[in-house]
């Protein structure tokens, strides 16, 4: 197949890429837009780590088509941070230590960024249940959980407000 134009808004950027439809969105992420964040997991949507938000919801780039983004906003790991510094959510990933490895981070930050604003004061049970969908095989379940909290608290002194 000959590419075609896909054009969609980056981190807050208006983009437009020469691609193949049908191709896997991640792969143009990584490969001809040079974004790192989203990583390449299980490739089956079942571990989180390609995770990114489409129009404010969380989506798995790695079965997504590049098609699927046509006209969508879509923010990444990378778009999170703001000129003031990182995101809160990010923030509180840092002061929680929630990352051992790191590889599943992508995944826990932007659905904890989806989960804060869809319910900006989750319990833990909810927590829980927002992030489930994200694997992490070091084991840092718990500093992954005081994050999410964090991030609610920062955010509330925040006004519930962050630039995504």
């Amino acid at each position: 197949m000959s590419p075609q134009s896909v054009s969609f808004t980056l981190n807050g950027r208006p983009v437009t890429a020469e691609t193949d439809r049908h191709r896997v969105f991640l792969d143009l992420l990584r490969g001809e837009l040079g974004l790192k964040g989203p990583k390449y997991g299980c490739g089956m949507a079942q571990c989180g780590a390609c995770s990114i938000l489409v129009d404010g919801r969380p989506a798995r780039a790695c079965v997504l088509r590049a098609a699927r983004v046509e006209g969508a906003d879509v923010v990444t790991l990378e778009g999170l941070a703001g000129p003031d510094g990182l995101h809160p959510v990010q923030q509180a990933f840092v002061e929680a230590q929630a990352a051992q490895c790191g590889y599943c981070l992508n995944g826990m930050v932007i659905s904890a960024v989806a989960l804060l604003r869809a319910n900006p004061r989750p319990s833990r049970d909810e927590i829980r249940q927002g992030m489930r969908d994200n694997l992490c095989r070091c084991g840092t379940h718990q500093e992954i959980i005081e994050a999410v909290e964090r991030a609610a608290e920062l955010l509330a002194a925040a006004g519930g407000t962050a630039h995504v």
